[in-house]
Formats: structure tokens, C-alpha cells, sequence
């Protein structure tokens, strides 16, 4: 299956991180079950990815206020991404966005922009020996108001100087396409991991 991207002449690509240039929302997910089971808390997979793109903190805030729960937001945090960091060995890239990846990469700046930490994003690039191809990673410490919001694409643009017209983002999400184009930013949509087997 290949990626068709919209016409126009991008002069940087921006590119989510998680289900977008590694398949690791599987991943995130088993990590997300093991460390809310722990607290009796639910999470649903469909609201799961419904929420891709949303801080992990944010995550573990709501989730307190729908269930009536007080799980300490920053051990429940680092819980999870330690687990997920466990299961790296099992990291792949995704082949459709590696391929432009790929084509593009020396021609013009890429930037990771995340909804998830940046510790996380360079652990998640380290693995799949990735992360030498990214002028900068703006994680989820970098903005105020996380996706739909556009800040996050924003602050990638200002970091690689080229205004928000001439980029082009990769998103597997509904709240990053949104951010997108709320950042007047052209996009292209990464399928699920059900949609691209």
C-alpha cells in the first residue's frame, strides 16, 4: 500500500511519532492496559485510539475524572512508558512513511512533532535508527494546548523556519489531522495498523 500525498510543494515534512513513523500503538496500548489495570481503571481500545495524539498526562487526568479515581498522574505516567519501553524490542517502522522518509530525507527538514514526551519519541526513533533524520523533536513539553490544538505543528514550523503553507504532515489520528489543518498545514493520513494489514 502506498501513501498519496496531497499536491503542492512542501519545502518540510512534519511527522508524528507514534503510528505514524513507528508502529507502536499496539505497543502503547498493551503498556496503557498493564498500568491502568493496576488501578482498576478502564480503557477501552477504541477510546484508545480515539485519544491518539492526547499527552499522557491529559489521558490519565480524564480518565480520573470519568471513573471517579485519583491515580497519581506522574507514577501512572512513568509506569506506562517504562512498560512500553520493555516491549521496544518488538518496534518496527512503518514501510509506507519510511519510503518518503526516505526520498525526501537531505532535500528538506523533517521534524518530529508528538503528542507523546520527547524522551519517549527519541527512545522510540533510537530503536528503529531513525532519530539522525530529524532536525527536532518537539514532544509533548514543548507546547500549551495539545492537539486538536495546532501549537504543537506550529512550534515545528518556527523551529525549522518555513512557514506553516509550505509543510506537509503526516498524521495517523483524527486530532493530528485536525491540528494540522488548524495550523493552516496541508496533510496526509497514515492508516491504522488494521487498515494497512
Amino acid at each position: 500500500m502506498k501513501l498519496s500525498l496531497p499536491a503542492g510543494d512542501f519545502q518540510a515534512y512534519l511527522f508524528d511519532c507514534d503510528g505514524t513513523i513507528v508502529d507502536s500503538m499496539p505497543l502503547h496500548y498493551i503498556a496503557w492496559k498493564t498500568a491502568l489495570a493496576e488501578w482498576n481503571c478502564p480503557f477501552p481500545e477504541d477510546l484508545f485510539y480515539a485519544w491518539g495524539g492526547k499527552p499522557v498526562d491529559e489521558i490519565i487526568s480524564t480518565l480520573n475524572t470519568s471513573h471517579g479515581l485519583h491515580m497519581p498522574v506522574e507514577t501512572v505516567g512513568t509506569r506506562k512508558e517504562g512498560l512500553y519501553y520493555d516491549l521496544l524490542p518488538q518496534l518496527k517502522a512503518i514501510p509506507e512513511v519510511l519510503e518518503h522518509i526516505e526520498a525526501q530525507y537531505g532535500r528538506i527538514p523533517f521534524a518530529v512533532v508528538s503528542g507523546g514526551r520527547s524522551s519517549s519519541v527519541v527512545r522510540s526513533l533510537t530503536t528503529v535508527n531513525l532519530l539522525d533524520k530529524f532536525e527536532t523533536i518537539v514532544g509533548a513539553e514543548d507546547y500549551a494546548n495539545s492537539k486538536p490544538a495546532p501549537d504543537a505543528f506550529l512550534v515545528g514550523a518556527q523551529r525549522l523556519g518555513v512557514a506553516p503553507e509550505h509543510c506537509l504532515v503526516f498524521e495517523d489520528t483524527d486530532l493530528g489531522i485536525q491540528a494540522a489543518t488548524a495550523a493552516g498545514m496541508a496533510s496526509v493520513r497514515v492508516p491504522s495498523p488494521t487498515e494497512r494489514h
